[in-house]
């Protein structure tokens, strides 16, 4: 299959507004065999990771001794693809930064070759009877796609695999919340609302995806909130341990939460706890500007300390009349906040069926904020948000 041919069903499908029936099929196919194996996931990611280790045995000093956190990331990864294999315009950037990413990792074409080999091995033994001819060709397809997708922007790309930088500053504000700020030793071209993945060097090979919480900065320096969650092995590592000097390396920035200021559309954004530093760099960075669309900031948490950032924000919204920002918590009786869930409080409002949305937050916040703004109204089109931001 040569280049072109590996992103002909892909293009096919971005040309016409109904994909050919072959695509259609293959779509199908994944999604049915996939829903067939996914309650066996973990069992699914340990044959996976024991067929690539036999059969590339250099790849293992490409991960972490415990492999726990990868295999739950491997799969929410596949989770994603098989969601977005049949809307183009969405998988391919994101396969392309995918690829720009890995490279950090010293990823080279016998290693795609081999995860190829090992994913199909895993699905084959997974499926049984259910393992047909055409359940093997629309995987070998679909992968085959993926993976010159991801080589080809990896290929392109002639920035470094990844970026060393220092830390400059570690505050911890509570016993499981701290604020970094790192200089890296040139700047990373990342966008306000994108997330960067990390190593520190308490936990080397673990690789930890945080969102900048500053636009990019004429020095280059980055600052991340990082919240300690339970068995985030490197979340706990940079909240308790990390300290002025320590040497990061910083990945190729990810992620297409943004929106466009100049659209003429208002924005809203909801964001619960540490969410919130995505949605505020996209905020530093609009205030630079004299005119902004309007932009409702729902900011929440279960109690007055999740709201860690709340002055800042304040601040920030004194100076700029086009944001509205808008303190919300489940438990605390905190005056002049909204009392409950970001997801009853924003629907509370109405649907905002006119605003750009954008949602940040862990997944259980964003599950039950998306799915309550659909049953209020708010078409799915204008709704945004990513999903790879946990340990």
């Amino acid at each position: 299959m040569t280049s072109a041919d590996a992103v002909t069903p892909f293009a096919q499908q971005t040309a016409h507004r109904e994909a050919p029936p072959a695509v259609v099929a293959m779509v199908r196919t994944i999604r049915e065999s996939w829903a067939q194996v996914e309650p066996q996931t973990e069992d699914v990611a340990r044959f996976f990771y024991g067929m690539l280790f036999s059969l590339a045995p250099e790849a293992r000093e490409l991960f972490p001794a415990n492999m726990q956190v990868q295999r739950s990331r491997l799969m929410r990864a596949i989770v994603h693809v098989v969601h977005m294999v049949d809307r183009p315009d969405d998988l391919v950037p994101f396969l392309h930064q995918l690829g720009r990413d890995h490279r950090k990792f010293g990823v080279v074409s016998r290693h795609y070759e081999a995860v190829g080999t090992s994913l199909l091995a895993a699905l084959k033994a997974h499926l049984g009877d259910s393992w047909t001819p055409a359940v093997e060709r629309a995987w070998a397809e679909a992968y085959t796609i993926m993976a010159r997708t991801m080589q080809e922007a990896a290929a392109a790309d002639d920035g470094p695999a990844w970026w060393p930088a220092t830390v400059i500053e570690h505050h911890r504000l509570t016993w499981d919340l701290a604020i970094v700020r790192v200089q890296p030793d040139y700047p990373v071209p990342y966008h306000p609302g994108q997330y960067i993945s990390v190593e520190v060097p308490q936990r080397p090979r673990f690789w930890r995806y945080l969102s900048p919480a500053n636009a990019p900065r004429e020095d280059g320096a980055i600052e991340f909130h990082v919240r300690a969650v339970d068995g985030g092995w490197v979340s706990r590592a940079i909240v308790s341990h990390a300290q002025q000097g320590d040497e990061w390396r910083l990945g190729s920035p990810l992620g297409r939460l943004s929106v466009d200021r100049t659209a003429g559309q208002d924005v809203l954004m909801v964001a619960g706890g540490t969410g919130v530093a995505p949605l505020r760099a996209i905020l530093d960075d609009w205030a630079r500007w004299g005119q902004n669309p309007r932009v409702h900031l729902f900011y929440g948490g279960r109690v007055r300390d999740d709201l860690y950032d709340l002055d800042e924000l304040r601040q920030l919204a004194s100076t700029n009349p086009w944001l509205t920002v808008v303190p919300v918590v489940e438990q605390d009786d905190m005056g002049g906040a909204e009392h409950g869930t970001l997801a009853d409080v924003v629907t509370r409002y109405g649907a905002w069926a006119e605003r750009s949305v954008l949602v940040c937050g862990s997944p259980s916040m964003i599950r039950a904020t998306v799915s309550k703004m659909l049953v209020a109204g708010t078409p799915l089109d204008r709704i945004y948000y990513d999903p790879f931001t946990l340990d």
